[in-house]
């Protein structure tokens, strides 16, 4: 009998979107960013019959982009994501440097000034909240840190001492420090206590386990379970990690604070259309009100260009640019 041992074919080449799934987390993007451009993509190649994007080109780009704007009638913002998502796919995934990659314009969003609540209203707003979202809202208005980098603080980011607060890989991947308003040290103490007693829990149950950035469990394997790197503002309930599959305690969801507020708005009679985002320009405008240096604002808020702080200038003149109406005088 002639034995022969069959030698295994060539391996098939990784599916597209597990292609872009890998590049994405090769550049460190966010798992938002990762399901944002995934969906860009699957929706790119639907449209245009299941083809694949590499016999495609700037035409069917532009009349996607274009069914976007007149059929979908989407925001500007978001047809500038779909866009990202396409360039990023024959860019950094089929690496074809194209030149009419250049070529396609992107979409003028509007120049709107941004939602301030006034003192008076934010007052009302944080009365209207409680326990865990009122101490998220408070710090997002003490802060001027956006929702995502309050809910992904870690234990050690907390500078009691220094009344510091560090803020790890902000929009643009950049560290910056900001204040711990005094007012928030005590109730922040007494938040992760309960934290402590529920990461302990954890422990016990043989979990006490959360995700580390950057693959850093490989590096200090344990790190993961250590106080220091747990979330100040943990989930109720254990989750799977979508990437990894692992079962593990993530921070606490957005969305709850977002329908929290809400109703705190409701509650207080606010007519404004505010957000949690409407927390942090009003941190900024009140800042300058106070006298406080533009640069000093920027870095606490860390924007790259001052000229992306001076919008909150706009909001500090009151009616028509501090104008007196010519029918007050009349009085």
């Amino acid at each position: 009998m002639d034995a022969r041992v069959s030698s295994p074919g060539p391996l098939s080449p990784p599916r597209l979107l597990d292609q872009v799934r890998a590049k994405i987390r090769l550049k460190h993007y966010s798992l938002r960013t990762e399901q944002a451009y995934v969906d860009w993509i699957k929706r790119y190649i639907r449209h245009h019959g299941k083809r694949h994007p590499r016999e495609m080109g700037a035409v069917e780009v532009e009349a996607f982009l274009t069914h976007l704007a007149v059929a979908g009638r989407v925001a500007a913002s978001t047809q500038n994501q779909a866009k990202s998502a396409l360039l990023f796919l024959y860019r950094e995934v089929l690496a074809l440097e194209l030149p009419w990659l250049d070529n396609i314009q992107r979409a003028r969003a509007p120049k709107r000034l941004p939602v301030v609540l006034t003192r008076d209203e934010v007052q009302a707003l944080l009365c209207g909240l409680h326990g865990t979202h009122w101490l998220v809202a408070s710090l997002l208005y003490g802060t001027g840190m956006r929702i995502m980098e309050c809910l992904r603080l870690r234990v050690k980011d907390v500078d009691f001492a220094r009344g510091e607060i560090l803020v790890r890989d902000g929009k643009g991947f950049k560290d910056r420090v900001t204040m711990l308003p005094s007012t928030l040290a005590a109730p922040l103490r007494d938040h992760l206590v309960q934290v402590k007693a529920l990461h302990d829990r954890d422990l016990g149950n043989g979990g006490g386990e959360t995700g580390l950035p950057y693959a850093l469990d490989r590096k200090y394997p344990g790190a993961g379970r250590q106080w220091a790197w747990q979330y100040v503002f943990p989930s109720a309930s254990l989750s799977t990690d979508p990437r990894s599959g692992a079962v593990r305690r993530h921070h606490l969801l957005d969305q709850a604070i977002q329908r929290a507020l809400r109703q705190a708005l409701r509650d207080a009679g606010l007519t404004k259309p505010a957000t949690p985002h409407t927390l942090r320009h009003s941190f900024a405008t009140h800042l300058l009100e106070g006298g406080y240096d533009i640069r000093t604002v920027q870095e606490l808020l860390g924007h790259s260009d001052v000229s992306t702080t001076m919008i909150y200038t706009h909001v500090l003149n009151r009616g028509g640019r501090g104008v007196a109406s010519p029918l007050d005088r009349l009085n």
